[in-house]
Order: C-alpha cells, then structure tokens, then sequence
C-alpha cells in the first residue's frame, strides 16, 4: 500500500497578515482597542468614563471614579472606586448620583451604586498654554471687543502667529 503524499500549501489564515506597503494610522487601531477595553469593563458608552467631571462635580470625581457597569436583575449597578472615608458620604449621595448619571445618558441606565475603596491616583495637571509675546498694536485682535475668552483665545492666536523677537 503506498500512502498518499500530503500537499505542502499551508491555509490561507496562517501567517502574517499581508504587508500593505505604507504606514497605517495609529488611530485606526487605537479606536478599536479603546472601544474594546471600554466594553470589557461593561461601558459600552465610554463618555460616562471620559466625562465623569462634568457628570457628577468635581468634588465627587476627586473622591471617585468609575470602574465598571454591569447589569443585573434590578438593573445596571456601576462600581466606583472610592477613597475609603469618602465611600459612606457617597453612599447616602447615591440617589443624586444615579439621577445625574441617568440624565446624562438619557434614560435608566443606572439604579444601584457599588463601592469599592481605594486610593485614586491623582488627576493630571492642567495644561497652561504658551502664549510667547504680546502682538503689536495695530493687530486686528486687539481691537475685538466680544466676550473675554473668546478675546483672549484671539489674542493667544495673534501671539503664536506674530514673528519671534530677534
């Protein structure tokens, strides 16, 4: 009996994907990888996460933040991690909270509160814009007399564009 020979083509899925001979952007994966961790910890809306501070104070997102969203029987319980002595004041907050972070969603999406204690690492500083030089008097920006940010963003504008001193 003579054994039949085995062919020697691997699969096609096998191997390292085809080269597409240019660089891709980050961004593309990096969406993807986001929305992925997101949906692991159970946010499939990650602005809860991304916009706690303006969700519920910045009182409450210096003590607190969101670890996780998960549903059960009686509807979604969203785990916070909480500085241990904050956790009791927030507890008697959580009707307030379940309100704000409902009405940011649009609709019942949180009806419990979990907490879990532990320390918050702490938030990044603000970034300060550079504003180099002051620009020169007859600089259109300086004439605006709308409202001061937006003056000020103006003037921070006619700044950077201006020529640096020699």
């Amino acid at each position: 009996m003579t054994r039949p020979q085995k062919q020697s083509q691997q699969p096609p899925d096998s191997g390292p994907p085809p080269r597409r001979a240019r660089a891709a952007a980050i961004g593309i994966d990096a969406v993807q990888l986001g929305r992925t961790a997101f949906e692991r910890a159970g946010f499939a809306e990650a602005s809860l996460v991304l916009r706690w501070r303006e969700i519920v104070g910045p009182d409450i997102a210096r003590i607190a933040r969101p670890l996780r969203l998960s549903s059960g029987v009686s509807g979604g319980v969203l785990t916070l991690k909480a500085e241990p002595a904050a956790a009791l004041f927030l507890q008697h907050e959580s009707r307030a909270l379940c309100a704000r972070i409902n009405a940011y969603l649009g609709r019942a999406v949180v009806q419990r509160l979990r907490f879990v204690p532990g320390e918050l690492a702490p938030e990044p500083a603000q970034s300060v814009r550079f504003c180099p030089q002051d620009p020169e008097s007859k600089d259109p920006a300086r004439r605006f007399a709308g409202p001061d940010p937006l003056r000020e963003a103006l003037l921070c504008l006619a700044r950077a564009r201006s020529p640096a001193p020699e």
